[in-house]
């Protein structure tokens, strides 16, 4: 196609299946966002999931100014949200087909990239780039002010990697990565593909069934078209009223169902001769959800630690040697091999820290007998020699942090562990020193760059250590969110001899007692509460709040710091 040409009008062919249950203050923005794509999308078929709000008779007004919108009723609740999709795909008359849970939006003109994409390259399947982005719950009479609002804040890319550039591939072997991004939401589909393959969701309350129906789609073997275009955005709402993290993950019968759907999706891509597809499943069942779960587990009682470890070394143990020599250094794989050695829970807190993101190796660092390097001397047989070759800016380096307060400043103190003999070799020169509002991404000042020098101190080995001072003012002036706080991150970036360099983020070091919260004069003489915390993975981490309305602030982020609310769909 020549790219000169000019483009013609587009023709209504895309059909977009929006689902919602008890959803009323988000389910009609969440259409309109549909609508709004333009004249590519012929139909919206909202599909209510018995709710017992008043969103069916929202949308029913809508659909009465709007011909292109149908609403379908069910009249029994499925408790899930392959049901309500199942039943808008057997509704939907156009030769393409997206899906929208009642809390997110459709970014203008995503539709249309997907379709001239899947149009382009006859592909049979069109995905882009999806972000989440965690909102406050304001009602419905706010809810369209809060969508604003987080239209102009940080945004979370899901999976950005494979969305980094256009690209065409023939079958997803050529493209294993493609099975990590388990969503249905930031794709459109071919409706006769889906249909003459049986492809559906599972039906009633199968949780996490968006990784059985992307299985059964790569399976298929799609000629898939992935464009960079933001093409969805995932709202996460109202995390600070729940514990501990979301009703999803509340108890362990959700991490039952995520082990289930990973089977089920490793078994239905084996089934159809996609091997390498299998294997990579199982690669990103260690990579995602081990990791995502295994950071939460000090955060519930013993008896649900011991469930899930059970429970999880019962799912590893199906794993063969192949599939744990697939990427022997990921953190995924060593917090896997650890669980299943171990028939009882053990090291937590360096699980924990593995498991974040950036991974963290937490000492101490053990050897075999023979000298090589070990999880723990009684943990022998989890040998870490894989560490010895992996490049520097891969490794999960631990940088721990102590906070010692003063007048008008605290000073921060940085330690960087040595790792194998790997710190000494690479020769570590300097940290650069960052605070980023977790809100918005934005950095609290220029970074600071500090040197590193080395130290023996104890048990700990050979460290390299530095100090910065950190000024209270600094956050305090920064304009606060309405009602709100803002938590700012400690971001840091090791430098190396020869320019190597590895991101990290600093471990709350063990022992230390963080200073407590204190008021400072901010911005038209206002007071501002500063609190340092750890976070849920054990980082460093400062909340600053308005004092008017500090306790509060304090109190609902108190509950935020257990709370790890990932994509979750809105519907259910």
């Amino acid at each position: 196609m020549d790219p000169h040409a000019p483009r013609t009008a587009p023709v209504p062919r895309v059909g977009v299946v929006v689902i919602g249950h008890d959803d009323a203050a988000h389910v009609t923005s969440a259409v309109r966002s549909a609508l709004a794509q333009g004249p590519v999308v012929g139909e919206v078929v909202a599909v209510d999931d018995c709710s017992t709000d008043d969103s069916a008779e929202l949308l029913t007004r809508l659909a009465a100014s709007e011909p292109r919108l149908r609403v379908v009723r069910r009249r029994v609740d499925s408790g899930g949200c392959g049901s309500p999709r199942n039943t808008g795909l057997d509704r939907v008359t156009s030769p393409y087909v997206m899906f929208l849970d009642s809390g997110d939006l459709l970014p203008p003109g995503a539709a249309d990239a997907l379709l001239r994409a899947a149009t382009d390259a006859r592909a049979d399947v069109a995905g882009g780039l999806c972000v989440r982005r965690e909102v406050p719950e304001k009602g419905r009479e706010g809810a369209e002010k809060g969508r604003e609002g987080a239209e102009k804040g940080r945004e979370v890319p899901w999976e950005a990697g494979l969305y980094a550039a256009r690209a065409v591939y023939e079958s997803p072997a050529q493209r294993p990565r493609l099975v990590h991004d388990t969503l249905c939401v930031n794709k459109l589909y071919r409706t006769d593909f889906l249909r003459d393959h049986g492809i559906r969701f599972p039906e009633g309350r199968f949780r996490h069934g968006d990784l059985v129906f992307s299985a059964r789609v790569l399976a298929a073997g799609p000629r898939i078209a992935l464009v960079p275009n933001r093409v969805y955005v995932r709202h996460v709402r109202g995390c600070a009223d729940r514990l501990p993290s979301s009703p999803d993950r509340a108890g362990i019968a959700d991490w039952r169902a995520r082990t289930e759907a990973s089977r089920a999706a490793y078994e239905i891509l084996l089934a159809a001769g996609r091997k390498e597809l299998a294997r990579e499943a199982r690669a990103k069942f260690l990579d995602h959800e081990l990791r995502m779960y295994a950071c939460e587990l000090e955060l519930h009682d013993a008896h649900h630690r011991r469930a899930w470890w059970t429970l999880t070394r019962a799912y590893l143990a199906e794993y063969d040697a192949t599939d744990w020599e697939h990427r022997p250094t990921a953190p995924g794989c060593l917090v896997g091999r650890v669980v299943l050695a171990s028939p009882e829970p053990r090291d937590l807190p360096r699980v924990r820290a593995l498991a974040s993101r950036p991974a963290r190796l937490l000492p101490p660092y053990a050897h075999t007998p023979d000298g090589t390097p070990a999880w723990s001397a009684d943990l022998p047989r989890i040998t870490l020699d894989p560490l010895l070759t992996r490049p520097v800016r891969f490794l999960p380096l631990t940088v721990d942090a102590e906070l010692r307060p003063r007048a008008r400043t605290a000073l921060l103190r940085l330690r960087l562990h040595e790792l194998y003999g790997r710190m000494a070799q690479a020769g570590p020169e300097a940290l650069e020193v960052e605070w980023r509002c977790r809100a918005t991404g934005r950095a609290v000042g220029p970074r600071t760059t500090v040197g590193l020098a080395a130290s023996a101190e104890g048990s700990a080995g050979v460290c390299w250590s530095a100090e910065v001072t950190l000024r209270w003012a600094a956050f305090a002036f920064r304009r606060m969110p309405a009602g709100g706080a803002h938590v700012w991150d400690l971001r840091l970036r090791v430098r190396f001899r020869g320019g190597a360099y590895r991101e990290v983020t600093a471990q709350v070091r063990a022992g230390a007692e963080l200073p407590r919260r204190c008021a400072v004069v901010g911005a038209r003489h206002s007071v501002v509460l500063m609190e340092p915390y750890s976070t849920y993975s054990g980082a460093l981490a400062l909340r600053v709040a308005p004092a008017s309305r500090g306790v509060m602030s304090v109190v609902r982020d108190g509950l935020r710091r257990l709370l790890h609310c990932h994509s979750r769909p809105q519907a259910h």
